[in-house]
């Protein structure tokens, strides 16, 4: 049996799935259902907005699921119904055993990492947070625990120095939905071997990637300047590293976000978190071992901007350190 002649079922809800659902669906293969999260209240008015999963799927009259909870006697009866012969699984929520035991052949997730490290909920954000110069993802077959069954296939790429979370979501998110594929194909003519992840590496030797909390964005210029710089690369686009720009006299506090940095050269040596600017063209705020210089920020209320628009408006930065 070909990989286009399995009956399959999609699970995924944001950008990130939809390129893997797009290049199932273009490439001809059977997708008999589609599960997503449900309707959520966004913006101002709260209206309901439908998941980038949803849009698609209803876009390309894909059958679509949107259960509350996943141990739902009606939901199950459901997908028992679309009798798939494989589940695909690309940024969805953890399975309970009875969803993904389902299918013959099983359940298989697409992951944005090297398995087995950085196993959770923000692999992506954690392997440019922590200065790593490579990453990926991994195909593997789910089991009881979150991220450890065996692995299928890998594709490997390079973190570069300019390289944010942002950029490398993109480049994954293409080269993941291309793995899918090879997966299923392999799957359907049982042409791979499943690595079981403790053969690969020393548990102990495992770093992970939990979910990102705001007091995780929190910039702490007492650091040296690599690591204030990784952690805005690993947080931008979303949910972006933060500080407070603070008045020196008033004490007013100005919440802000800062999208990108480069190192810089200066052998002053001053307390971290001082600003200094022409008030045109740069800004330069001092770390533990040297400084750097933000060109992409959003403060408070505004929109994000280049550090030259921000100085525009905002002509008093003298008088102001970050905290």
């Amino acid at each position: 049996m070909t990989g286009k002649e399995l009956r399959l079922v999609f699970m995924g809800t944001p950008d990130f799935a939809v390129a893997s659902l797009k290049e199932l669906v273009e490439g001809g293969y059977n997708v008999v259902g589609v599960i997503t999260a449900p309707d959520k209240p966004a913006g101002r008015g709260k209206k309901l907005h439908d998941s980038a999963v949803k849009k698609y799927a209803v876009e390309n009259n894909l059958n679509v699921l949107q259960p509350d909870k996943l141990k739902n006697p009606d939901f199950l009866a459901e997908l028992n119904a679309l009798k798939a012969d494989l589940q695909v699984v690309v940024a969805f929520r953890m399975l309970p055993e009875v969803v993904w035991k389902m299918p013959r052949l099983g359940t298989f997730n697409l992951h944005g990492s090297l398995l087995p490290q950085y196993r959770g909920a923000a692999p992506l954000n954690w392997a440019v947070i922590n200065g790593e110069t490579k990453t990926g993802v991994t195909t593997f077959l789910l089991d009881h625990k979150i991220d450890t069954g065996k692995i299928l296939f890998k594709k490997e790429i390079a973190i570069w120095e300019n390289d944010t979370v942002g950029t490398i979501h993109d480049s994954l998110m293409d080269i993941g939905a291309k793995l899918v594929l090879q997966t299923v194909d392999a799957l359907a003519d049982g042409n791979y071997e499943a690595i079981p992840q403790s053969e690969l590496i020393d548990e102990t030797e495992i770093k992970h990637a939990p979910k990102i909390f705001k007091e995780d964005c929190k910039i702490d210029w007492s650091e040296d300047v690599e690591t204030v710089r990784n952690l805005i690369r690993g947080l931008s686009p979303y949910p972006a590293a933060w500080s407070s720009l603070v008045h020196t006299e008033t004490a007013k506090e100005i919440p802000t976000k800062i999208f990108f940095a480069m190192q810089v050269e200066d052998n002053k040596d001053t307390v971290p978190g001082t600003i200094e600017s022409d008030g045109k063209n740069f800004v330069k705020v001092a770390c533990a071992n040297g400084w750097l210089q933000i060109t992409d920020l959003q403060i408070a209320g505004k929109k994000r901007m280049k550090v030259q628009d921000f100085l525009r408006g905002f002509q008093q930065i003298g008088e102001y350190r970050f905290v």
